[in-house]
């Protein structure tokens, strides 16, 4: 029994020296990689720098040579080109030495003579280290024989290629010697004595130079190319450029630019390549400045700095091609200097603005290089030393290389640091996001969730197990998001999710997804209120809200569905049902209680129709029922039964009871029929429902008389619309007799007429109901103007015993500013006729705007026409508006005068009206005129004029030719003989008529 228990605890020994040991061991492992750390990063490289420096400072350097004595030079410029070398050996003699000449960019050949002291090794060298030598010759001084030569290509004879210039092997000692030489460029000549053990070191130390400068450019370059070429920045590609560019202009500095990689560069492209060289290296700088401060740019005043040394760099690329290096030289030390001058203004502004490191370094650069440039300029053209010796090309290249790396190396932390942050940021708003953002695999399985989305599916969905999408969405949906993420047909689709545990229902999520890398990235947004409250409003968009039944839009769909379905021969019925006096409990008892009422009729309503049958709510008390496949007789039946449920019982609203009566208009809809024109159709049935005689239903059939009257006015609105609109109008005109002198004078009232293509005549008053609806009234009267008063004017003879011509204008164009300036416009091209017209106003229009009114009447009598106030007394009934405005005539609506001896209100009315008129000075016409009775009261009454059937029925316009006044067309013998009498009374009373001369008129 104690066995088991002894092996018990030498197993939980063991365990925990195991633990131990693996504890012990992971210490030992983290302190080796700390030490090995610390080695790598501070100790060695701090070592490296001091051992470096020790062997710059301390240690014997390998290559340190001079020449044994620089010797001083007797120089003449070429005066002519005849000249030989003994006529100046002459001269030279007589010129002091000097240890130095400066050309000072001139291309003048010059001679020069030294003589070389003996030195310990005989055999001596003279090197000429001028790099802008054109071409060389030497000859020896006692001998005059030739040494040696070259033209800038492979020297011959005694010189030798060495360095950046030449070397002339001597003799024998004291050898003097005499050379001519021209130059490109700002050349210094010197000459040097060496041993041969110290050129060769010195070539040596040349040579390493140049290969050192030349490989750490090189590597450097390509390093950036590399990093440009990973990271795809096309900023490094400029940089990798501008460092080799900047290696070539070092390399044309130092005199080592005739090899490129240890190859022989032409001697041809040598003028050139320099030339070109320095142009690119100048675009190339303004270009990497741009791309490194590309934003700071768009922010600052001197911006346009930077794009006119852009501009200028072109130019001298331009020019180095074109231009010899001669005349390019003195261009490139000008343009060069203000394009950088200009960068350089830019930058420092740029510097002071943003305080930035990566601006300090490049303008420290573009410092150097510009103070090297304008150090050069000056010694070239000046002979002024300045820094040349410390500060030249060479020197300002390298250290311009090393700041400018040191600006993009500073941009690139930047740039790293803002990654770090943007990353840093984005973790963040992954984590903030209240939008769930998920990762899923091909086979449907979440990789990664954040915080928003463990909230919607639960804390679980990264768990092994319970990280399948089809645990909380159902498998269509998974295929549905499958087609989301390859066909790319939709970017977003709504899903609902399985009911979890503890909740009353699903919820409804809006899911957006993409393929990326092989896995799903997506949002989940749970759209579960949004959704609810999009389905209440699609609700409200087609349902009213007070009833819950459709409304106006909900209906027009409904209608619109059902009028493409019906099929030929088919039944559909529409039924437009209205509330009689409902306003009157809205007025007396307020809103609430209509609102009661309505919802109970539409209770009531709903109660009495089908589920396919369609009720909505188009106004206040207006709803319209659609009957589906259903023939017209039975949706009669039906609807007689809403009538019946509508009106026979009261409504109750609190306390109180209320009746309410309806009427329908029942219509049977044709296919093809549109949504308004069955609308309107039924709307006009329900209001002669309306009437008296309606008794609450009225029906028009398919074929109903009012379906065509309908449709006839459609298309005469459509006609008029079109530039048709005048070609079936014609004219009538309908005679007025005077009733003090009926033979002597011939007016009359020009009607307006239309015959359909057909030859029909259309009705006047649906004519200018068209015109009102179409809007082109205007049109019409324009017409009825133009062809009035082309008549008159061809007629104006047979027109003696006419004072004047009546003619309606409509509402409408009296309102348009347009047409009234037409009309102008006609009466000042026909001021010979104009005085015959008449034109009558209604007094509707007259009332709605009188101002406007009072202009147009007084403008239209500045003419010489006459304005007419037509069917007085059946607008406002009111007079005191006579008084805004003058006018000629005045006509009393026919409604008066009509049977008039049967109501002596009527009489009494008329003679107020006359009575009026003529104390404001205006005649009277009496129209609708229909019996002999109602003429001889109006004579007695005093009405002036008298147009109606008794007198003349409209007539063809060329029977008023023929007539010798408005009486010769009256055919009731009765009413000629009366008429006849008119002009034999038995004394003679003065009468003014307003539209001839006075004249005396017999009365009885």
């Amino acid at each position: 029994m104690r066995q088991p228990t002894v092996n018990t605890a030498w197993k939980a020994m063991l365990q925990r020296l195991m633990g131990f040991r693996g504890l012990k061991w992971g210490c030992v492992q983290a302190g080796v990689e700390r030490v090995s750390w610390i080695i790598s990063i501070y100790l060695i490289p701090v070592v490296l720098v001091a051992v470096t420096l020790a062997s710059l400072l301390l240690w014997d350097n390998l290559y340190t040579s001079s020449p044994d004595k620089h010797l001083e030079l007797h120089v003449l410029p070429q005066s002519s080109g005849t000249e030989t070398v003994a006529d100046v050996q002459k001269k030279l003699v007589l010129i002091p030495g000097k240890r130095q000449y400066e050309t000072k960019l001139s291309e003048v050949p010059v001679w020069f003579s030294f003589k070389a002291p003996s030195t310990p090794d005989s055999a001596s060298m003279v090197e000429l280290p001028s790099r802008h030598v054109l071409d060389l010759a030497c000859w020896d001084g006692p001998s005059l024989s030739p040494l040696g030569h070259t033209t800038g290509s492979d020297p011959a004879g005694a010189l030798v290629r060495a360095k950046a210039g030449f070397t002339l092997k001597l003799d024998r000692p004291n050898q003097e010697v005499i050379c001519r030489a021209s130059f490109q460029g700002p050349a210094r000549l010197t000459a040097d004595l060496w041993t041969n053990e110290k050129l060769d070191i010195s070539v040596q130390d040349f040579h390493r130079k140049s290969g050192l400068l030349d490989g750490g450019m090189m590597v450097l370059a390509i390093f950036v190319l590399l990093t440009a070429l990973i990271n795809r920045q096309k900023i490094y590609i400029i940089f990798a450029a501008w460092l080799i560019v900047s290696l070539r202009v070092s390399a044309t500095s130092g005199g080592w630019d005739l090899q490129w990689l240890n190859h022989e560069v032409p001697q041809e492209w040598l003028a050139q390549g320099r030339s070109v060289t320095r142009a690119v290296w100048g675009l190339l700088t303004v270009t990497l400045f741009k791309a490194l401060f590309r934003d700071d740019l768009k922010t600052n005043r001197y911006a346009i700095l930077i794009n006119i040394a852009e501009g200028l760099c072109l130019a001298l690329l331009l020019a180095a091609i074109i231009l010899p290096r001669s005349v390019y030289l003195q261009t490139m030390w000008f343009v060069g200097s203000t394009a950088l001058l200009l960068a350089m203004v830019s930058l420092i502004s740029i510097v002071l603005q943003t305080r930035s490191r990566v601006a300090l370094w490049y303008a420290a650069s573009l410092a150097i290089t510009l103070l090297a440039t304008l150090s050069e300029i000056l010694a070239a053209a000046y002979g002024i030393k300045g820094l040349v010796g410390t500060l030249n090309t060479v020197t300002a290249a390298l250290s311009s290389s090393l700041l400018a790396a040191l600006a993009i190396a500073e941009q690139m932390y930047e740039e790293h640091k803002e990654r770090l942050e943007v990353q840093a940021e984005l973790e963040h708003t992954y984590e903030a996001m209240p939008i769930g953002l998920f990762t899923l695999d091909l086979r449907g399985r979440f990789m990664s969730a954040n915080p928003a989305l463990l909230g919607m599916l639960g804390t679980n969905v990264l768990t092994p197990g319970r990280n399948a999408w089809q645990q909380y969405f159902s498998e269509e949906t998974w295929t549905r998001l499958h087609q989301l993420v390859h066909n790319n047909d939709e970017d977003e689709m709504e899903i609902r999710g399985k009911r979890l545990p503890g909740t009353a229902e699903s919820k409804r999520f809006l899911v957006k997804a993409t393929l990326a890398r092989g896995k799903i990235e997506g949002s989940l947004q749970d759209v579960t209120e949004k959704s609810r409250a999009t389905a209440d409003l699609q609700f409200l968009a087609n349902h009213d809200s007070l009833t819950k039944i459709l409304n106006r839009r909900g209906i027009k769909q409904v209608i619109n569905s059902a009028i493409e379905k019906v099929p030929e021969g088919g039944s559909l019925s529409l039924a437009y049902l209205d509330l009689d006096r409902f306003k009157l409990i809205n007025d007396l008892f307020g809103h609430g209680a209509g609102d009661e009422v309505l919802r109970q009729v539409c209770t009531r309503v709903s109660g009495m129709i089908s589920r396919d049958i369609q009720f909505g709510r188009v106004g206040g008390d207006e709803f319209v029922i659609l009957f589906p496949d259903t023939p017209i007789a039975l949706a009669s039946l039906m609807c007689r039964g809403i009538i019946d449920s509508i009106s026979t019982r009261p409504y109750r609203v609190g306390d109180k009871a209320f009746h309410v009566r309806g009427s329908i208009g029942l219509v049977e809809i044709s296919p093809g029929m549109q949504f308004n024109d069955a609308m309107s159709s039924a709307d006009r049935a329900c209001r002669q429902a309306k009437s008296a005689n309606g008794a609450g239903l009225v029906v028009y059939e398919r074929d109903a008389l009012a379906f065509q009257q309908h449709e006839a006015e459609l298309k005469l609105i459509a006609l008029l619309a079109t530039s048709s609109a005048t070609d079936g109008l014609y004219l009538e005109m309908q005679p007025i007799m005077s009733l003090t002198a009926p033979h002597e004078s011939l007016n009359f009232e020009v009607l307006l007429r239309m015959r359909d293509a057909n030859g029909q005549v259309v009705r006047t008053d649906h004519l200018i109901a068209a015109g009102e609806a179409s809007g082109r009234m205007g049109v019409i009267d324009r017409w009825v103007l133009a062809t009035t008063l082309a008549w008159l004017d061809k007629n104006q003879l047979q027109m003696q015993h006419t004072k004047f011509v009546c003619m309606n204008l409509s509402g409408a164009s009296l309102n348009d500013e347009k047409f009234l300036q037409d009309v102008y416009a006609t009466f000042e091209q026909n001021l010979h006729i104009v005085g015959k017209l008449c034109l009558e106003i209604t007094e509707s229009v007259a009332l709605h705007d009188v101002e406007n009114t009072r202009r147009f009447v007084d403008k239209v009598r500045g003419y010489g026409a006459k304005v007419a106030l037509d069917d007085f007394g059946a607008g406002y009934t009111s007079f005191s508006y006579l008084k805004e405005f003058t006018a000629d005539l005045l006509k009393i609506d026919g409604s008066f005068i009509v049977n008039m001896n049967k109501h002596p209100a009527n009489i009494a009315i008329v003679e107020a009206i006359v009575s009026l008129a003529k104390n404001l000075g205006m005649k009277v016409i009496a129209e609708w005129a229909e019996d002999n009775a109602t003429v001889q009261t109006l004579t007695e009454i005093g009405v002036d004029y008298v147009q109606g059937f008794v007198v003349a029925r409209p007539q063809h316009p060329d029977k008023l030719l023929t007539a010798e006044s408005s009486a010769s067309f009256i055919q009731d013998q009765t009413l000629a003989e009366y008429v006849s009498l008119i002009g034999k009374p038995e004394q003679i009373l003065a009468q003014v008529d307003l539209f001839s001369e006075a004249r005396s008129v017999k009365m009885h």
